[in-house]
């Protein structure tokens, strides 16, 4: 069975930092483009960062960049998304996604076809 696993969400004062791990079971991510979406209560689901299969091409929404790194370490079939001088308006509920259909990302969550279950981020004071 085709699974990911959201981890490392929480609470976390404005300023502060999280890493989130994205990592895959039953198959293995070294050839899929991985997306990070967060989805904020009564707001669509947006792209906030993807990479390539390689690593070697990364996107990121400009609402994060600069503060927000997307990273891979395919030898253990997980993604990192470190988030850094997080704000209040990161809250939301933070979902990782591949693209079996090709080694390249996307911010458009209609480029992905397998979704973790999502881990909450909560920023405030």
């Amino acid at each position: 069975q085709l699974q990911l696993v959201e981890s490392g969400g929480g609470l976390v004062q404005p300023g502060g930092s999280l890493r989130l791990s994205c990592a895959a079971s039953g198959f293995t991510l070294d050839y899929y483009a991985i997306g990070w979406f967060r989805q904020a209560p009564g707001k669509e689901r947006e792209g906030v960062s993807c990479i390539s299969s390689s690593g070697g091409t990364t996107n990121y929404a400009e609402s994060v960049k600069g503060r927000f790194t997307i990273s891979r370490d395919n030898a253990k079939n997980t993604v990192y998304l470190q988030m850094n001088s997080l704000k209040p308006d990161d809250t939301a509920v933070y979902y990782c996604a591949a693209n079996t259909g090709g080694p390249y990302g996307s911010l458009s969550v209609y480029a992905y076809d397998y979704w973790g279950q999502g881990t909450q981020v909560t920023v405030s004071s």
